[in-house]
């Protein structure tokens, strides 16, 4: 163990720190934040699925936003279905109108009923096909059963890392 390694408490990996907040949802990628109306999916930016927002991403990798279970991982592997251990049930929709690529581009790396801790690895994104399918990149973070919790607060704007606070519920 080197000195660096005394003083900051041991080698640092690149794996996202996500903090323990009870009733939070962490950024699950690297991107910016994207308010729910600007969304360009008519049926996301109404908010008929929940609320929530949208990351425009530069990361290729989506991450668990919480601890949880995997309750849906689309066969098409565009969109993650996942409720926390304290019940919010989200969904993370990668792209718009990334169904039509039929799992292209996309690698699941979680089953469904799979237990996850917040920050664990769910889901590989190739944004370059996305686009070269000319679809938008952006994610759609969405609750799906809001109307069962507090009311949810965006507590994210602009550039976001994953593990960010991106919304909570008070």
């Amino acid at each position: 163990m080197g000195f660096f390694d005394k003083l900051f408490g041991g080698k640092h990996d690149a794996a996202p720190k996500f903090s323990g907040e009870k009733m939070t949802v962490m950024a699950p990628i690297d991107g910016t934040v994207i308010p729910l109306e600007q969304l360009p999916d008519e049926t996301f930016a109404a908010a008929i699925l929940g609320p929530g927002c949208g990351i425009e991403p530069t990361g290729d990798t989506v991450y668990a936003p919480f601890d949880g279970t995997i309750t849906q991982v689309a066969s098409t592997l565009h969109a993650i279905g996942i409720t926390s251990d304290d019940g919010i049930e989200l969904l993370i929709h990668v792209g718009m109108d990334t169904v039509e690529m039929q799992g292209k581009g996309f690698t699941a790396l979680v089953k469904e009923e799979q237990k996850v801790k917040a920050g664990t690895a769910l889901l590989k994104v190739d944004l370059d096909a996305i686009r070269a399918a000319n679809h938008p990149t952006t994610t759609a973070v969405i609750v799906t059963n809001a109307d069962d919790l507090p009311k949810l607060h965006i507590i994210a704007g602009g550039i976001v890392s994953t593990g960010t606070p991106l919304f909570k519920f008070e």
